[in-house]
């Protein structure tokens, strides 16, 4: 199983929200780069950037944050918040991202979403779906639809996506565990899912938990900021 941590930014800094609400925000580091490189140094190949300001204003905004830390470390970054348009997808590729984190518009706007696909390849995409209750939320977890989580994976494997994660939106930023029943339901009916778990990692134990249940990777965000899990405690992953 493979760790990646996450920086999530606001005004070029690195943050973390609870619950994804913009009034629950705490800055951890004004410089994404240095913890960028600390992830590094501790033998982490990936991360997942999150640009917080793009994602409210619906299109990428932070991207010389992204050109930065692709210039300067080796990490395989996954970038997403606020891409809309095609426009949006070349800049992250063109920014140094390797895949570019999709959401909500996968879920309102299927058409474009598979134009993307198509365009860029469903090997350069990483889809995040955000669960409540096994049904999708969007719009910063604001509106729950009624698309089953399970429906939404099987259509964007039918069209290629390979890599997805999941974040329980009652669990992110608490530190209370992750969805581990949710995650196993998901891995049971989609066996070969390149499958990452999100929110709620609040110790190793957790993360020991989703390696027992197959998952091939899990995001890891205030746990780390918290110093409720190490660095050196990840390298063994």
């Amino acid at each position: 199983m493979q760790i990646i941590p996450a920086i999530d930014i606001i005004d070029g800094k690195c943050v973390r929200l609870t619950e994804g609400d913009y009034s629950q925000k705490k800055i951890y580091n004004e410089h994404p780069l240095e913890v960028a490189k600390e992830f590094e140094d501790a033998g982490l190949q990936r991360l997942h950037l999150v640009d917080l300001d793009g994602a409210k204003a619906g299109a990428v905004k932070n991207w010389k944050v992204l050109e930065t830390i692709a210039a300067k470390t080796s990490l395989v970054i996954d970038f997403g918040g606020g891409i809309k348009k095609a426009e949006d997808v070349n800049i992250v590729f063109n920014s140094g991202a390797a895949l570019a984190t999709v959401g909500s518009i996968a879920v309102k706007d299927e058409t474009t979403f598979v134009s993307w696909l198509q365009q860029f390849g469903a090997a350069k995409f990483l889809l995040g779906a955000d669960v409540k209750n096994e049904k999708i939320a969007v719009g910063g977890w604001l509106e729950t639809t009624d698309i089953w989580i399970y429906d939404f994976i099987e259509k964007y494997i039918n069209h290629g996506v390979q890599q997805i994660f999941c974040t329980d939106v009652s669990k992110d930023g608490r530190l209370e565990g992750p969805s581990t029943e949710l995650y196993k339901n998901i891995l049971q009916k989609f066996p070969q899912l390149h499958f990452i778990a999100s929110g709620g990692v609040s110790s190793m134990s957790d993360l020991d938990e989703l390696a027992n249940i197959g998952c091939t990777g899990v995001i890891v965000g205030k746990a780390i900021y918290e110093g409720r899990v190490t660095l050196n405690d990840l390298k063994k992953f």
